[in-house]
């Protein structure tokens, strides 16, 4: 069976006309019409799309008489147009979940500023802790699903675009670490005062600067919250591989674990 022949069969079984398929495939309708008719073939970008859209490997859609198989043994394709969405879409998310906490955090400012005014700290407590309570809550209903699969695959990107991303990061890696150290330094500032007064060390003298620790506190959290992701998500796209092989290391300890809890 050729390619046309397979492309055919494979379009016909997901029941996509030549317009819906090149629609997914950011291509023509023409262009899939020459495929499927033997005039002309797709390039190699294409050719990977095609292998994940209807989960067939490259052999197959490539080698007369291929047994239908899986993309696994090849990964998961990610063009630079996919790439750039999923750390866009991380840039949001993350911007969402860190705004959900540090108003979480906040929420409890009005207590130690306000305290001889109940009424008025509690709305403010409430407003606050619902305003944090609806950006997490919009973090995962915003939550985009065709992005999962980044974590959970091997992936296979164009080395041009592993080399901008690369050079990118690298360019950002000093500024994300100076980043996160300045964050951490803020959050542990700020819980040492909490820690220090719990524990009678300043008698009191650090009560004052409560706000101030919060305030801390929470833009430590947010910083070091969005930071962080970013930096892991360009990571786990430069560096899929060793991603992969450190969540394979964990599946297969919890499984040796519990074969060794079965044979004590």
């Amino acid at each position: 069976m050729s390619f046309s022949e397979k492309l055919l069969q494979l379009r016909k079984e997901k029941s996509y006309s030549q317009e819906a398929l090149a629609e997914k495939l950011c291509t023509t309708r023409q262009a899939v019409s020459k495929w499927e008719n033997g005039q002309g073939f797709p390039e190699t970008e294409k050719l990977l799309m095609i292998g994940n859209l209807f989960e067939v490997s490259i052999d197959y859609l490539l080698k007369e008489g291929e047994v239908k198989g899986g993309v696994e043994e090849h990964g998961f394709y990610v063009s630079q147009e996919m790439a750039e969405g999923y750390l866009s879409h991380q840039q949001k998310s993350s911007n969402r979940i860190a705004t959900g906490v540090c108003l979480l955090i906040m929420a409890c400012l009005p207590y130690l500023m306000l305290r001889q005014e109940p009424v008025v700290y509690s709305f403010l407590i409430i407003l606050l802790a619902a305003g944090g309570v609806v950006a997490l809550v919009s973090a995962i209903l915003k939550d985009e699903e065709r992005y999962h699969v980044l974590g959970k695959e091997a992936l296979m990107l164009d080395q041009v675009c592993v080399k901008q991303l690369t050079e990118r990061l690298n360019r950002l890696k000093s500024r994300y670490a100076a980043m996160i150290i300045v964050s951490a330094g803020m959050v542990a500032v700020g819980g040492m005062a909490f820690l220090l007064e719990n524990k009678g060390i300043s008698e009191g003298a650090l009560v004052p600067y409560y706000p101030v620790c919060v305030v801390l506190i929470a833009m430590g959290a947010y910083v070091i919250i969005r930071t962080s992701t970013l930096w892991s998500s360009y990571s786990l796209l430069i560096y899929n591989e060793k991603h992969i092989n450190r969540r394979n290391d964990g599946f297969w300890r919890k499984i040796r674990k519990k074969l060794a809890d079965k044979n004590a």
